[in-house]
């Protein structure tokens, strides 16, 4: 069963577009799906879980949105200032930073906070989960890179990088993590957490987006896009995707198909196979003008076979193939722990059950004094 494709944008605007993409061939039509104006400010970050969508913005607030039943989730309140960055770990918990420093762990379960850490002085300009999902790095205004152990909830280690760094993201496989910083990448081993290498792009780097292991997809303020390999830190490939600088660029593998998504601020979203054996020049698959400046972007991929049947199904109503769909509200999830997370939950829950018994403690007192 072929995998459904779906591309999500957030704007300027304050919506988030879905384009479905429609695949025959070398041909790949983004039609639009739906578009959804919750958030009050321009939105600043989106993320996906093969169930869940989430958008921040800087209007302060997280919302969730559910693919599989097309329903607007709720609205997460806890942060005060942008939303920053956003990543689910799996289909369980969901990473968000903010400008007011803090880190949130959400579990999806019930769309509860399960730890608030205080990580930065100021804005956390970025987070990433190890795939493990025992460690997390953050970086933000206070110049520091920071590793955080999610088994025990606390800083495992901090360095100082003397400069801003505005982006770090672990390698699929988890045996390296780079730190943007302007227009220079600088790669880091885990094994040793040593600096293996730096690579400097021509301009400040907006986006990037692991192809490989080693292979680093790189968008900055230009109409460029560069592979990189990060073990030797040389380009491999340079294409230019946009008329404008590219504003978020975004990789993955689809039935043996390797496929770059850009996004631009002239409006356009444009879809790319590479082949990356050769790496020659990308081929164009599709594009579509949203017509609005897009700001982050992302991938949901879901089988087919796992959605839910609906009355009036597209495919038997072409003529409303082109209409797009708003979100209805409605509240749900769905669990499974891991160990890194779960012992959050615990010691969170121990916590409350522990200031539940100190308040009925309390409350004895209270009465045998009256």
């Amino acid at each position: 069963m072929e995998n459904q494709l779906e591309v999500l944008a957030g704007c300027y605007e304050q919506i988030l577009f879905g384009y479905r993409v429609d695949r025959n061939g070398e041909t790949w039509s983004p039609v639009a799906d739906f578009t959804h104006h919750a958030h009050t400010a321009s939105l600043s970050a989106v993320a996906v879980s093969d169930r869940y969508i989430a958008t921040g913005s800087k209007d302060e607030t997280i919302y969730i949105y559910d693919m599989k039943k097309r329903v607007e989730h709720g609205t997460l309140l806890h942060h005060h200032g942008t939303i920053s960055c956003l990543e689910f770990y799996g289909n369980t918990h969901l990473i968000s930073g903010a400008e007011d420093g803090l880190i949130c762990i959400w579990s999806t379960k019930k769309w509860e906070c399960l730890k608030s850490i205080k990580a930065h002085k100021g804005h956390v300009t970025s987070v990433s989960v190890h795939p493990s999902g025992k460690l997390a790095l953050s970086v933000g205004r206070d110049k520091t890179l920071r590793t955080w152990n999610l088994i025990e909830g606390r800083s495992a280690f901090i360095k100082n990088i003397k400069q801003e760094a505005h982006i770090v993201q672990w390698s699929p496989k988890g045996e390296k993590y780079i730190v943007v910083v302007n227009n220079k990448v600088d790669v880091y081993q885990l094994e040793t957490a040593s600096l293996s290498g730096s690579i400097t792009n021509e301009k400040r780097i907006s986006s990037v987006s692991f192809f490989t292991e080693s292979i680093l997809a790189v968008a900055g303020d230009e109409e460029f896009v560069r592979l990189y390999d990060t073990d030797l830190q040389r380009c491999l490939l340079e294409f230019k995707a946009h008329a404008n600088r590219v504003k978020s660029v975004y990789c993955f593998e689809i039935e043996n198909s390797n496929i770059i998504v850009t996004a631009s601020n002239d409006g356009f979203i444009k879809l790319w196979k590479l082949n990356k054996e050769i790496f020659s020049s990308p081929v164009l698959l599709g594009e579509v003008n949203t017509g609005a400046r897009i700001t982050c972007l992302t991938v949901w991929l879901s089988s087919l076979n796992e959605m839910p049947l609906k009355s009036g199904n597209v495919a038997q109503q072409p003529e409303e193939k082109n209409e797009t769909k708003p979100f209805v509200r409605k509240l749900s999830s769905k669990p499974a722990v891991t160990e890194a997370i779960h012992k959050l939950q615990d010691t969170e829950s121990h916590c409350q059950r522990k200031k539940r018994k100190t308040d009925d403690q309390t409350t004895k007192k209270k009465a045998k004094l009256s």
